[in-house]
C-alpha cells in the first residue's frame, strides 16, 4: 500500500490527520501531509478512509 496527499488539491480541512492521525498529519499552514506512506493493519483500514472523505479528493490510497 501507499499513500500520497496532492498538495495541490488539499485545502486543508483536516479530516485526513482527523481520521487517521497515525498516518496523516498537518504542516505549518494546515495542509495533510503523509507520516507513514506504507500503513500496514489498523493504520491501512485508515487511510482507505480518510481517501474516501476527503472533499478535495486530494488522497490516493493505491493497493
Amino acid at each position: 500500500m501507499r499513500v500520497s496527499i496532492d498538495a495541490e488539491r488539499c485545502q486543508g480541512h483536516g479530516r485526513c490527520f482527523t481520521v487517521a492521525p497515525t498516518v496523516f498529519g498537518f504542516d505549518d499552514l494546515g495542509n495533510g501531509v503523509v507520516l507513514v506512506a506504507s500503513p500496514e493493519g489498523e493504520g491501512a483500514r485508515l487511510a482507505r478512509l480518510a481517501e474516501v472523505n476527503c472533499p478535495e479528493h486530494a488522497i490516493t490510497v493505491e493497493a
